[in-house]
């Protein structure tokens, strides 16, 4: 098992983060190629002077040389991105340099334990691990630094001069200008990094603020209008005497049409005034309308004036999203016939296929000239087929839609019923036409 205070070395002698760049962070590219070209520089410039320094001044043997100098300088390449791990393999091979040197006969004026290239080398990694690494990182490499130092100033004090002390006080304030310049680019990027929150958080505040203002006007608009309906078709076989069977249930289905518009509104609006669709009056809380009611669709657009026959036999279980689409589908289909084509001939089909896989809904319309009623609309802004080729699109299914040659309209969509059936729905597909 390990010590504790060696576990608790290694853990302040670990990286702070993923390998990333010095300067990494910068907008200009220049900025973010200086610490390679720095680190290019010093080794051009300190691999062959501290070989050359190591065999000819320190008479160490020349192979060694080589290879300590190749130790000590080319680390300052690797510091670019893991400066931590550059100056753990440069301190240990400056070390071992120390050691080496210890074998050859001591020369006056040459410094020891660390040489002048060493010395300059060590500097610019501490400022490299100063602009990566945590406070105890640093603190933790500093102390190392000064320990090794004075360890050698007890083993050999006739060797050393005091340059391990240099090094020690100038890496010190190396370590602190750097540790002092991360922490200045951390604030920094955290405070940009919340003020593009806060901008968000303003921008979701003005978008639930527009959602709850267009809630109120519709409110004010709308529902008072619908209410009044309410009332006066309620009230209507009271106020009137003598009103005919056929009248009074032509006025309970408008009080029940009324009604059913309000209940609709009132979700919409629980819905824009929630933050994700799901608040008081949300889809969540209350049931979603489906296959199931479209014959009470129909009958209730028979009661209107129009004629429809509607086809739909035994469907299978529905995903609730198709279930969904498929209403609205038919519901929109015939708001634009009653709108477009008033008194037009209409046959409504939802069907599934023989695997079971698809179901179709086909909503076709003669053409609605010789009706006696002109068009309730005779332009249109065409949102309504832009809502039903989104539904479809967001199913995975397929829809078709257009002029008939008799001067009828059709709306056909086919709805996958599972996954795989719309896992993949291509663009052929958008355009396939079904038969009226």
């Amino acid at each position: 098992m390990s010590h504790p205070l060696l576990v608790r070395v290694r853990g302040v002698l670990t990286p702070a983060g993923p390998p990333a760049p010095l300067l990494g962070h910068s907008r200009r590219p220049l900025v973010r190629r200086l610490p390679y070209a720095v680190a290019a520089l010093f080794v051009a410039i300190l691999l062959p002077v501290t070989a050359m320094g190591l065999g000819n001044d320190y008479g160490l043997n020349p192979a060694l040389a080589a290879l300590l100098a190749v130790a000590q300088t080319v680390p300052l390449l690797i510091a670019v991105k893991r400066p931590l791990l550059a100056w753990e393999i440069a301190f240990t091979a400056h070390v071992v340099g120390a050691l080496a040197l210890l074998t050859v006969e001591a020369r006056e004026g040459r410094v020891w334990p660390w040489t002048p290239m060493g010395v300059i080398g060590m500097l610019l990694l501490l400022l490299a691990v100063g602009l990566r690494e945590r406070r105890g990182t640093l603190v933790t490499v500093w102390m190392l630094t000064g320990v090794v130092g004075v360890v050698f100033q007890g083993a050999a004090p006739a060797r050393t001069n005091g340059s391990w002390l240099a090094l020690f006080l100038l890496g010190g304030v190396l370590l602190l200008v750097g540790g002092a310049l991360r922490e200045r680019g951390d604030a920094r990027r955290a405070l940009a990094k919340q003020e593009t929150i806060s901008e968000a958080e303003r921008a979701r505040r003005t978008l639930l603020e527009e959602r709850t203002r267009i809630a109120r006007e519709l409110h004010d608009v709308v529902a008072h209008h619908m209410s009044v309906i309410t009332v006066q078709a309620d009230s209507a076989p009271y106020r009137i005497t003598d009103l005919p069977d056929a009248a009074r249930e032509e006025f309970a289905a408008i009080a029940a049409a009324a009604r059913e518009s309000l209940t609709e509104m009132r979700r919409l609006l629980g819905v824009l005034r929630s933050e994700d669709g799901s608040g008081p009056g949300g889809s969540e809380r209350t049931p979603q309308p489906g296959v199931a009611r479209i014959g009470q669709l129909v009958e209730a657009t028979v009661r209107a004036g129009l004629p429809v026959e509607l086809t739909m036999p035994e469907v299978p279980s529905v995903p609730q999203a198709v279930d969904l689409s498929a209403y609205r589908i038919v519901q929109e289909a015939l708001a634009n016939v009653v709108r477009h084509a008033p008194g037009a001939p209409t046959r409504v089909s939802v069907s599934a296929d023989e695997a079971g896989a698809h179901l179709t809904v086909l909503v076709v319309n003669a053409a609605g000239a010789g009706a006696p009623a002109r068009p309730v609309e005779t332009g249109g802004t065409g949102h309504g087929l832009v809502g039903m080729r989104e539904r479809v699109r967001l199913v995975g299914g397929t829809l078709d839609t257009g002029p008939l040659p008799d001067g009828g309209f059709l709306v056909a969509a086919r709805l996958p019923l599972s996954d795989e059936a719309g896992a993949e729905p291509t663009a052929e597909a958008e355009e396939e036409s079904f038969p009226a």
